[in-house]
C-alpha cells in the first residue's frame, strides 16, 4: 500500500533543477491528512504541476534553441511543464470525486521526455492501494 498524496506534495523531474509542490483544488471536497486529496486528472500544467526550475531536457524546443545557440553546449532554460496525459497508475480501488486517487508511486509523464514523481507525498496517515 501506498501513501494517499495531497495539496502540498513534493514533485521532482526527472530534468527539472529543483523540486515543486503539487496543487490539488479542493472540488471533491475529499480530504487525505486535513488537505485536499488528489486524483490522477490532477496533472493540468500551472494550475496543478508548478515549474521545476531549469529544465535541461533536449526535448524542450528552448532548450533546444539557446543549445543550438551555444554551438551545442547544453544550456538550461525555464521550467514550463508541459502534461497532457494523466498520472499512471492510479489506485484500482479508491475513488477521489469519481476519479482513481493518486498514490505516492504514481509517475506523471511531461511532453519534453521527463517523468515527474512523487517525493513526498503531502501528508503520512492516510493509505491508499
Amino acid at each position: 500500500m501506498g501513501l494517499h498524496v495531497c495539496m502540498g506534495a513534493t514533485l521532482q523531474c526527472s530534468f527539472g533543477a529543483a523540486p515543486s509542490s503539487l496543487v490539488v483544488l479542493p472540488a471533491s471536497g475529499v480530504m487525505a491528512g486535513s488537505v485536499p486529496a488528489a486524483t490522477v486528472m490532477d496533472n493540468k500544467p500551472l494550475a496543478n504541476i508548478l515549474p521545476f526550475g531549469m529544465c535541461s531536457s533536449i526535448a524542450n524546443p528552448t532548450v533546444a534553441a539557446a543549445t543550438a545557440a551555444a554551438l551545442g553546449v547544453l544550456t538550461p532554460m525555464p521550467c514550463v511543464p508541459a502534461t497532457a496525459a494523466p498520472w499512471v497508475p492510479g489506485s484500482p480501488t479508491v475513488l477521489v470525486g469519481n476519479l482513481p486517487g493518486l498514490q505516492d508511486s504514481s509517475k506523471l509523464m511531461c511532453n519534453w521526455a521527463g517523468v515527474i514523481q512523487v517525493v513526498a507525498p503531502g501528508q503520512f496517515t492516510s493509505t491508499i492501494p
